[in-house]
């Protein structure tokens, strides 16, 4: 019984390292698997919950001051014997809206930084997608590769039939052998491709780029409905650089406000306790502020500082605005050119393609054309079909783009 109990765990822990070995993930699973491992998301994440904690520190109150004073000692640090002593406690009073104004422009900047994770965030998506339809293109590459392997077999085993039965020379064999070893060729170079699309999507996702790794998806994409009006104002609200853009300019006019309060003194409030030999005990309390005398000075300086950021920002926003709808219709541009290019391969190119080289292998074995009429269909198929791949990637990766751009998914226009 013991020794059937440890074989079954050792089957159960072989089998659960067979699956995380064979795991298949889709799209959205490497997205959501990148943004919980990606370094450089979590170090974002540290720095804006370090802006949040600024905040709180804006917000905090001056520290009181305890003061000790002792007067008319006998001797140096005679403490015990002074004959005078004060003690007393004295807090900074900001002027009323002052620590207000400060708090609520480190909140603004706290928002900047969230701006920032989101920012990176987006990209890593894009990255992600981009990835993942590569190795989708490079599978479907190598079985376009494994597919004229196979017709090119089938080439040389019709071209020694026919050299056989004396329908031609042993050039056309020869032929045919080359080709056949050219597809082989072809075919290593397309797993080799495979092989590196898979360390660059590991890469993306922080993982060891060797560890083995499975996706399950289609490059054929449904055509989402895109609007370019309806895009750029979706991307003039969700784009994390121009919100950053937006908190900057309220940042910067907290700034300007707390420049115009500097006019205003803080007070200084104490109480102290008085000591003297012989003497009742007595209290001081005073009250001090600083006379804007000099405010010429460094106080209007700091109000034309603040005055000059408002007004660059307002201008970055412009500019950011501006570079933002460009970014957005250059890559609603392209996806619509991509996808009139898929639409022209399935409903004209690829089945003409196809009964091309049907009707030539056909005619091959008739004898009405050579071997080279029969490769050059064939190479002419396979070449279509991997454009054909290639627009479909181009396509998907033109809307991760745009979805980049924008500022959040596309509606609509899931994979197949």
């Amino acid at each position: 019984m013991k020794f059937k109990f440890l074989i079954a765990i050792i089957l159960i822990f072989f089998t659960a390292g067979t699956a995380r070995g064979q795991e298949t993930l889709t799209v959205d699973q490497c997205v959501t698997i990148a943004l919980r491992q990606n370094p450089l998301i979590r170090s974002y994440h540290h720095q804006y919950r370090a802006s949040i904690a600024r905040v709180r520190q804006a917000y905090a109150f001056p520290q009181p001051e305890i003061s000790l004073d002792y007067d008319l000692q006998p001797k140096l640090f005679d403490i015990a014997n002074s004959d005078e002593a004060y003690i007393g406690i004295s807090q900074l009073i900001e002027f009323p809206g002052r620590r207000y104004l400060r708090g609520k422009a480190a909140s603004k900047e706290a928002k900047e930084f969230s701006c920032d994770l989101e920012l990176v965030r987006l990209d890593l998506i894009y990255r992600v997608k981009k990835a993942f339809y590569e190795l989708l293109l490079a599978k479907e590459e190598g079985k376009y590769a494994e597919e004229n392997v196979i017709h090119a077999q089938d080439f040389l085993s019709k071209a020694r039939e026919k050299y056989d039965s004396g329908d031609v020379s042993r050039l056309e064999v020869l032929r045919a052998r080359v080709e056949a070893a050219g597809a082989e060729n072809l075919k290593k170079v397309a797993m080799n491709r495979v092989k590196l699309a898979k360390s660059s999507l590991n890469f993306v996702l922080a993982r060891d780029k060797f560890r083995p790794i499975n996706i399950v998806g289609s490059l054929k994409r449904l055509f989402p409905a895109l609007d370019l009006d309806k895009l750029a104002a979706r991307s003039r609200q969700l784009r994390p650089e121009i919100k950053k853009v937006r908190f900057a300019l309220e940042r910067e006019k907290l700034n300007r406000a707390r420049a115009y309060l500097s006019y205003l003194p803080d007070f200084s409030l104490g109480v102290s306790r008085h000591r003297i030999t012989n003497e009742p005990t007595t209290w001081d309390v005073s009250l001090s502020f600083q006379v804007p005398l000099f405010f010429w000075q460094n106080k209007r300086g700091e109000i034309n500082e603040a005055a000059a950021n408002v007004a660059a920002k307002k201008a970055e926003l412009t500019y950011t605005e501006l570079s933002i709808s460009l970014e957005v219709e250059n890559a609603f541009l392209n996806a619509l050119s991509f996808r009139d290019r898929i639409e022209f391969f399935e409903k004209q190119v690829l089945q003409e393609a196809e009964e091309v080289y049907n009707m030539s292998l056909i005619s091959y074995k008739e004898g009405k054309i050579g071997g080279i009429e029969l490769i050059q269909s064939r190479k002419t198929l396979i070449e279509l079909k991997q454009a054909y791949a290639g627009t479909l990637f181009n396509y998907q990766s033109a809307l991760a783009e745009l979805e980049k751009f924008v500022g959040g998914p596309l509606e609509g226009g899931k994979n197949d």
